[in-house]
């Protein structure tokens, strides 16, 4: 289990209660007192903490290395239906979008993500969660064969941003971003958004049109990420907290401004912290989603979607 900075004092309450159990395994001295009373100081530093996160510890909350990624969720919510699809038909097959047909109980849906890696190995391998052209090319293959078949897509979202490199300018970063965003908002299939981790910039946007467009708790949504934006602002990286609080960018805030329509709830220390909870509850969430537009018409689910983009931004003197 790794820590963050601002989890430390739960690291030592954790460590303490290790030792305490240990003395109590290895000697005839009962400590089931004080073992319980670490315990109770342990949820209440728990509560304390995750209860005043501040827009950048929700930022390093959502790159926890031990958080799930796109492939833990679909394995969790498909079991064994899980069929993974590759390439784009026309350069080649990204590593960093995942995408393929899983069932969650009966009913069949188009899942798409990009996929982090867990080591080095893994994070090159997949570009570290960076989608080229052809991923988001990809995307759209599967998109289009899910509408074909009537299937509904549900889209993971998860990327410090598209792969800004020259050779993804070449071959038209920009416009696969832009022709998906086109290509969404009119797929005529039910289409389901969930950030469950970063949600940067138009790497996010290319795979984040949706009916519904949900945020795990410890995620955020933005422009830019923190970071850069503080290079851009002050020359420095130094003033990422204040960027962070300035960029409106956690699921409390793009809830108010109405850019997403629900916060999905994680459990106590974050979505790693209870890995089958959280893959519960996300399921359940897709579900409940899925049951809200089953029953429109194509006309109308497209009609519905337009207008929803069409409401944001809209300011009224």
């Amino acid at each position: 289990m790794e820590y963050l900075e601002f989890e430390l004092p739960i690291k030592e309450l954790e460590e303490q209660l290790g030792k305490c159990q240990i003395i109590g395994e290895e000697s005839d001295v009962d400590v089931t007192q004080t073992c319980k009373q670490i315990e109770k100081k342990l949820v209440a530093t728990k509560k304390e903490i995750y209860k005043n996160l501040t827009p950048w510890q929700r930022v390093q909350m959502s790159r926890h290395p031990d958080r799930p990624y796109t492939l833990d969720y679909i394995k969790s919510l498909c079991g064994d239906s899980f069929l993974e699809l590759h390439g784009d038909r026309s350069f080649k097959d990204d590593k960093a979008m995942i995408g393929g047909l899983g069932k969650i109980g009966d009913q069949s849906f188009m899942f798409i993500g990009q996929q982090k890696g867990y080591n080095t190995k893994t994070r090159q391998y997949r570009n570290f969660g960076m989608a080229n052209p052809e991923g988001y090319r990809k995307a759209l293959r599967l998109m289009k064969s899910a509408e074909k078949f009537g299937i509904p897509v549900v889209t993971l979202l998860d990327t410090p941003g598209a792969y800004p490199g020259l050779e993804a300018e070449e071959r038209g970063q920009g416009e696969a971003i832009a022709r998906n965003i086109l290509e969404m908002t009119r797929l005529k299939v039910p289409i389901i958004t969930i950030v469950i981790g970063e949600g940067a910039s138009g790497g996010a946007l290319g795979i984040g049109v949706g009916d519904k467009i949900m945020m795990l708790e410890n995620t955020w949504y933005s422009v830019i990420s923190p970071e850069s934006c503080s290079s851009i602002l002050w020359r420095s990286w130094e003033y990422k907290e204040l960027a962070a609080e300035a960029l409106k960018l956690t699921p409390t805030d793009m809830k108010k401004m109405k850019i997403v329509d629900e916060i999905i709830k994680e459990p106590l220390g974050g979505a790693h912290s209870d890995r089958e909870t959280t893959f519960k509850t996300v399921s359940e969430a897709i579900v409940s989603a899925y049951d809200e537009f089953k029953n429109l018409s194509p006309k109308d689910l497209v009609n519905k979607r337009i207008e929803k983009y069409c409401d944001m931004g809209v300011f009224k003197g």
